[in-house]
């Protein structure tokens, strides 16, 4: 499928359908960046259907307690927890996972809303380009510890869990340099200091939505077709955020700009994640590695339908659990155990 920057502008002003709803009693719902923006607006949603528990993943104590009593204030529910989680550091990405194991209990659904827009190069503490490693290393990073947690939960409770991965439909424009498909190191080459160049780094955000896709439709295939756990990457649209905080002054004015006439509010957009953790609930299997806009399964781009974008798929699916595993090995029985479908 082609989807054209006008058509993308266009459906920016089409009718949204209402927020998808259900009975959350006694589930578990955890929120990666959930202080504010879409992941905040898609918590209140949540909220509102009486989670047994609803943990809100944030980098900062004082803004995340600061959700929180909003959280509470605006929908009365009194059950939210506050963790922090620092994508930008992998350190912190285990340390999370590993509290989740010792005293999380169970976990029904992962949204996975984090992620960061750059046009600079700046790297994190373990060296990465800042937006590759929050969008690529460390959103599947926590997938991939919390996968046997969520496993288990739905086992033992007799349903199907979830994990929803924020993408966007600016995959549609994206294009991994063919150099490094023949290469096979397109993580590193991406995340490296030499590669990100002002030139490079335009596109930077455009790929790192396109990988998130990818990684959606991976897991899911290595899960299988009857794993009780289902993943899906919804696209909220340009949504009024913090995501562009960090441009340029003049590209943040034009951004503003663009919000003014055309963004989706910030609640509209959750809207979205939350459909992809409700959504079709006599059809669930129906959203096993789909792509959702507007509340309803999209075809992706050609480039990821295609046999050149099956064959990068899986190609860059090796490259990352090998960086995991590296940077965790509890990676590697999680994949062992759990992701043999493919």
């Amino acid at each position: 499928m082609k989807v054209s920057m006008w058509t993308m502008a266009k459906g920016q002003f089409n009718k949204l359908p209402a927020v998808s709803k259900a009975d959350l009693t006694g589930k578990t719902v955890l929120v990666l960046g959930a202080n504010t923006g879409l992941g905040f607006e898609a918590s209140k949603h949540f909220a509102s259907m009486n989670p047994g528990r609803l943990i809100l993943a944030c980098r900062s104590q004082s803004r995340g307690q600061a959700a929180l009593e909003d959280l509470q204030a605006k929908t009365g529910y009194s059950r939210a927890e506050v963790w922090i989680v620092d994508l930008a550091e992998f350190a912190s990405v285990t340390r999370f996972a590993d509290k989740f194991e010792q005293d999380g209990g169970r976990l029904d659904i992962l949204v996975e809303n984090a992620a960061r827009a750059q046009l600079k190069y700046e790297p994190t503490k373990d060296g990465w380009e800042s937006s590759l490693q929050i969008n690529d290393l460390s959103t599947p990073l926590v997938a991939l510890r919390l996968l046997p947690r969520m496993m288990q939960t739905a086992r033992e409770h007799k349903t199907v869990a979830r994990i929803v991965v924020v993408s966007s439909e600016m995959h549609y424009v994206a294009e991994i340099p063919k150099e490094l498909l023949a290469r096979g190191d397109v993580l590193a080459t991406l995340g490296s200091a030499d590669y990100c160049t002002p030139t490079n780094m335009r596109s930077s955000y455009n790929i790192t939505k396109l990988l998130n896709l990818l990684f959606v439709r991976e897991l899911n295939a290595r899960l299988g077709p009857t794993a009780p756990l289902i993943v899906d990457a919804v696209n909220p649209g340009m949504c009024v955020s913090e995501l562009r905080r960090d441009l340029p002054a003049f590209l943040a004015f034009i951004f503003r700009t663009l919000e003014r006439i055309m963004a989706f509010t910030a609640e509209q957009g959750s809207r979205q994640l939350v459909f992809g953790a409700l959504g079709e609930p006599t059809n669930p299997d129906a959203l096993r590695g789909a792509y959702i806009n507007q509340s309803r399964i999209e075809e992706p781009s050609d480039f990821v339908i295609g046999a050149e974008g099956h064959k990068a798929q899986g190609q860059i699916w090796d490259e990352l659990v090998e960086i995991l595993k590296k940077v965790d090995p509890r990676v590697s029985a999680t994949v062992d155990q759990y992701l043999s479908g493919a």
